[in-house]
C-alpha cells in the first residue's frame, strides 16, 4: 500500500530525514572517490616523475567528463528518474574508482624498476589514469542534479535550505570520513589499496540504494500526514512525470529559456566561482601542506580534518540560517543571498597564509575560508527554488554544467602557478579572487530570486 492510501491520522513519519540523511552519507563517498587522487597524487608523481603541470591535468580529468556529461544525465533524470538513474552512477562510479588500482601497470602485483621505467611506460600510465578519471567523472555526472530533485520532491520550501545544506555538506564530510582512512591506508599499504576500499565501499552504497530510495508517495514508510505536509509546504512529490513541454526536440528550447534567464546565468556564474574553492580544497589542498608546509602523509591526513570539519558546520549553519530568515518573513532573496555572500567574503581570508609561517596559523585560516565557504554553499538549494518545476533534471545539470568548468580550470591553472612561480602563493591569490567575483554575481547580476516559468516550446 502506497503512503497516498493510507490515513492521515496519527503522527507524522519523518522518512524525509532518513532520506536527506542517505543522500549526505552518500556524496561523502561520491566526494571521497573524487579526491583520492589528491592523496595519492605525491607518492604517484614520486614514483613516475610526474611534474605539477601533469599532476594538475589528471586532476583535471574528472571535470572533464564531469562537465560534457551533465546535460546527457540532466535528460536521463527528467526521463527516466533519479532512482534508476542514481542506481547506476554508483555502479559505475565505484567499478571505475576500483579500476583505478590497476592502472599503473599492476604496481601492487610487481614492481618496475626504475631504470625500466621508459618516458612510453610513465606515458601509458598517464593516458590510463586519466582515462579513467575522464570515466568517474561520466559516472557521476547525474549525483548532484538527483539530489536536488530528490530534495525538492521530499522537502517543502520552508525546510529545503537545509536539507539541501545537508547533503551539499558532504563534500567536506567526505574529508572528514575518508581521509584519515585513505592516508593510513597509504601509509600502511600502499596507493593501490586506497582506490580498491573506495571502489568496494562504493558497491556497497549500491547494494543498499533500491531498499531505501522511493519516491514519496510509493515509500513504503512514509504516511500520508507526511506527504501531506511536503505538497502543502510546496514539496514536488509528483515531479517524476515526464512533461509534455519537453516532447520532441523542445530539449535545447528550453536550455536556450535558461541560458536567457539573467537571474540564472547569475547564478551559474556565481556556482563556477563557488566550485573553485571546492576543487582547490578538493585537488591541491592536501598537495600544499605536503609540498609548501612539508607535513607527513599521516599528518596531512589528519590536518585536512579540520578545515573540512569548520566546512561541514558551516553549510549545516548556513542552510539553517536561510530558512531561519525565511520563516521569519525575509523574502527568498534575502534569506539565500545573505549566507551566499557572507560566507564568499570570508573565504577570502584564505589569502592570509601567503603571509604565516606557523602551522597552526595555516590550518586556522584554511579552517576559517572554509566555514566561509560551506556558508556560502546554497547554490542548489537556489536551484530548487528557481527551476522550473518540469525540467528540475535539465537545470540542475545546467547549473553542475557550468559550475563544475572550474574542476577542469582550477587544477590545471593552480599547476601551471606552482610550475612557474614554485610556490602556491599565486594560487591562495587565484582561489581568493573567485570568491571575490562570486559575491560580485550574486550581488549585482542575480537579482530577484523566484521560480522560472517555462514556456511552451513547440
Amino acid at each position: 500500500m502506497t503512503s497516498a492510501a493510507r490515513p492521515a491520522d496519527g503522527p507524522r513519519t519523518n522518512v524525509r530525514y532518513g532520506i536527506v540523511f542517505f543522500l549526505f552519507l552518500l556524496t561523502s563517498l561520491n566526494f571521497a572517490d573524487r579526491a583520492t587522487l589528491s592523496m595519492v597524487g605525491p607518492d604517484i608523481s614520486k614514483e613516475f616523475g610526474l611534474d605539477k603541470i601533469t599532476l594538475g591535468y589528471l586532476l583535471s580529468a574528472f571535470s572533464w567528463a564531469y562537465v560534457i556529461a551533465q546535460l546527457p544525465g540532466g535528460w536521463l533524470l527528467d526521463r527516466m528518474g533519479p532512482r534508476r538513474v542514481y542506481l547506476w552512477s554508483i555502479i559505475l562510479w565505484s567499478v571505475f574508482t576500483l579500476l583505478q588500482g590497476f592502472a599503473f601497470g599492476g604496481q601492487h602485483l610487481f614492481t618496475i624498476p626504475r631504470p625500466f621505467m621508459t618516458p612510453l611506460i610513465v606515458s601509458g600510465v598517464v593516458l590510463m589514469l586519466f582515462g579513467l578519471r575522464f570515466l568517474l567523472g561520466i559516472a557521476e555526472a547525474p549525483s548532484f542534479p538527483a539530489n536536488s530533485r530528490i530534495v525538492a520532491a521530499w522537502f517543502p520550501t520552508a525546510e529545503r535550505g537545509t536539507a539541501t545544506a545537508i547533503f551539499n555538506s558532504a563534500q567536506y564530510a567526505a574529508t572528514v570520513i575518508f581521509a584519515p582512512i585513505m592516508g593510513w591506508i597509504l601509509h600502511s599499504f600502499g596507493w593501490q589499496q586506497v582506490f580498491f576500499f573506495m571502489g568496494l565501499v562504493g558497491l556497497g552504497f549500491a547494494a543498499a540504494w533500491p531498499r531505501l530510495i522511493h519516491a514519496p508517495r510509493e515509500h513504503p514508510r512514509a504516511n500520508a500526514a507526511e506527504v501531506d505536509h511536503i505538497v502543502r509546504g510546496g514539496g514536488l512529490v509528483d515531479m517524476g512525470k515526464p512533461s509534455a513541454k519537453l516532447a520532441g526536440k523542445g530539449g535545447w528550447s528550453v536550455v536556450k529559456q535558461l541560458l536567457g534567464n539573467r537571474m540564472l546565468v547569475g547564478v551559474y556564474f556565481g556556482q563556477y566561482c563557488i566550485t573553485t574553492l571546492t576543487w582547490f580544497f578538493l585537488t591541491w589542498f592536501p598537495i600544499y601542506l605536503r609540498d609548501e608546509r612539508h607535513m607527513s602523509i599521516l599528518k596531512t591526513g589528519f590536518m585536512v580534518v579540520f578545515p573540512a570539519l569548520c566546512g561541514l558546520v558551516g553549510g549545516i549553519l548556513g542552510g539553517l540560517f536561510s530558512d531561519w530568515l525565511l520563516r521569519r518573513g525575509c523574502s527568498l532573496t534575502v534569506a539565500r543571498k545573505t549566507p551566499i555572500v557572507g560566507g564568499l567574503l570570508l573565504s577570502v581570508c584564505m589569502i592570509g597564509c601567503n603571509y604565516v609561517s606557523t602551522e597552526w596559523a595555516v590550518i586556522g585560516l584554511m579552517s576559517m575560508a572554509y566555514f566561509g565557504k560551506g556558508v556560502g554553499a546554497l547554490g542548489w538549494a537556489v536551484v530548487s527554488d528557481s527551476s522550473p518545476k518540469e525540467i528540475m533534471g535539465l537545470s540542475g545539470a545546467l547549473f553542475n554544467t557550468f559550475g563544475n568548468i572550474a574542476g577542469i580550470t582550477t587544477p590545471i591553472a593552480i599547476g601551471y602557478i606552482i610550475d612557474r612561480t614554485q610556490s602556491f602563493d599565486g594560487a591562495l591569490i587565484f582561489v581568493g579572487v573567485h570568491a571575490i567575483l562570486g559575491v560580485v554575481s550574486f550581488l549585482f547580476i542575480v537579482g530577484e530570486i523566484k521560480r522560472v516559468e517555462l514556456r511552451p516550446v513547440a
